[in-house]
């Protein structure tokens, strides 16, 4: 009832290409912005904050850059952690070793550098697909495991290995507080989230979709796949390498080649999976799935040990928070390919037909 777009006429041809047709959901989006950018800073304290707000905002951004390769162009990465890292240390190097650079700048350049990684070891897609493609893709996880571990230029010849930043600041705009990591951390997803948006409903993403679903076919009818499966990799090197870049900076603050270990790449992939392939929704699904799961293990399971008098240790938590992933991963696959987007599709049709039957 309360969801229909009965009366929405579109009079142009512009209307009727809007990102948002119907007025509920401009409508819907506008109000859930205003509440991030006002309400919460005033409402979440600085656990919230650090330890799922910024996470998820992040990981988000990163999940989106994930699904333009893997959900939308169909070329499976197993190296987005890799990406993930070389956006976090060049943009480091790039902040310590030019004078003055504005820290945009800085978070940018490591998408830039993880472009160009991104699209060498893209590379190997041009001739093979599917399990050898991501035992390439994997092969740059390993390759930037050792180089950011055993090459001291990039850690600044730390002898410790590991790497820090501090007094970050954007045009005067000091950023040392929660709150404003938090949304600075926003206004790049939400930037970011409009550009992928953007991009998929263009000539390039019907490319990319073209080539996801038959590369034969999308070559017959003349989409040059050198273009479109190397531009898929660019673009989401790019946005995963400034997601570590902000991953480094805002929410570590000091990190080691561990923080992006192969271990980042499957999360995102689990992501991908779990929130829906294919779909800028289900980039943020996934992402607040993944980073909301372990916490609400770490409280539940001991709250039902206690409740039934047996000890619930750590490492059993750690583990079921495994088998749950595992279990999951296998329930989408098989029931539900498309994740928690589709679900979130289905239920917004049953509120449009709603209260007749359907």
């Amino acid at each position: 009832m309360f969801y229909r777009e009965n009366g929405q006429f579109k009079t142009s041809y512009r209307a009727d290409q809007q990102i948002f047709p119907i007025v509920q959901d401009r409508w819907g989006l506008l109000v859930l912005l205003a509440i991030a950018v006002f309400v919460v800073p005033m409402l979440v304290d600085e656990y919230m904050f650090r330890a799922i707000l910024i996470p998820f905002l992040i990981l988000s951004l990163a999940a989106l850059g994930v699904n333009v390769l893997v959900g939308y162009c169909g070329q499976i990465s197993l190296g987005s952690g890799a990406f993930m890292a070389v956006g976090a240390y060049m943009a480091y190097n790039t902040y310590v070793r030019i004078e003055g650079v504005p820290l945009i700048v800085a978070l940018l350049s490591g998408g830039f550098f993880a472009t160009l990684v991104g699209m060498f070891f893209g590379i190997p897609s041009l001739r093979v697909k599917g399990l050898y493609l991501a035992v390439a893709t994997l092969a740059a996880q390993f390759f930037c495991d050792w180089a950011f571990l055993r090459i001291g230029w990039f850690t600044n010849n730390n002898a410790s290995g590991s790497v820090s930043v501090s007094n970050l600041s954007i045009l005067g705009w000091t950023i040392d507080s929660p709150v404003d990591k938090y949304l600075l951390c926003l206004a790049f997803v939400v930037l970011f989230a409009v550009m992928i948006k953007n991009l998929v409903r263009s000539a390039i993403g019907r490319e990319w979709m073209a080539i996801r679903d038959m590369d034969v076919a999308a070559a017959v009818i003349g989409i040059r796949p050198v273009y479109a499966k190397l531009s898929a990799f660019a673009v989401s090197s790019f946005i995963v390498g400034v997601a570590g870049a902000l991953w480094g900076f805002i929410h570590l603050g000091s990190w080691e080649p561990a923080a992006f270990s192969i271990d980042r790449s499957f999360q995102l992939l689990f992501m991908v999976i779990i929130g829906g392939m294919g779909s800028i929704m289900g980039s943020f699904f996934g992402a607040a799935f993944i980073v909301i799961l372990p916490i609400f293990l770490n409280q539940f399971l001991p709250a039902v040990g206690d409740l039934f008098g047996v000890s619930i240790s750590t490492a059993l938590v750690s583990h079921t928070e495994y088998m749950v992933f595992g279990a999951l991963i296998v329930w989408f696959l098989i029931v539900e390919p498309h994740g928690l987007a589709k679900l979130w599709s289905i239920g917004k049709q049953k509120m449009r037909l709603w209260p007749f039957p359907h």
